[in-house]
């Protein structure tokens, strides 16, 4: 039995932190699209997704993270992903999503790397 599909949004200060779990496959993939689409249409363009509860990922769900990451670094933000389980981070790292994306361990670490690096302006 799969692991239902739970997404939902948190904000601290400037961040959006977009918290993902269970199945993120062709079937829900456009649920997370669309938060990722909701934040940066709202000018918050500093992401993080906290995936603590992803248990699988499919090409639909990947292709998500590479649909939005470039307008997000457009305007001066970025899409950080922390909390990856060992057999999903396997998926990110082996299709090369870690050379693209900010992999970190938690949302703490995740938020300090965004206080850590100078802002950029759009």
């Amino acid at each position: 039995m799969r692991d239902p599909f739970v997404l939902d949004t948190s904000y601290q200060g400037d961040l959006a932190i977009i918290h993902i779990g269970g199945f993120v496959d062709a079937h829900t993939a456009r649920q997370f699209e669309q938060a990722i689409q909701q934040e940066l249409a709202a000018g918050r363009h500093r992401l993080i997704v906290e995936c603590g509860k992803l248990t699988y990922i499919s090409s639909a769900g990947l292709g998500v993270f590479m649909g939005f990451v470039e307008e997000a670094r457009d305007h001066g933000g970025d899409i950080k992903v922390c909390g990856l389980i060992p057999r999903v981070r396997e998926v990110f790292d082996m299709l090369g999503f870690s050379s693209v994306f900010d992999i970190v361990e938690d949302v703490p670490a995740a938020a300090r790397r965004y206080a850590d690096a100078p802002r950029k302006e759009a």
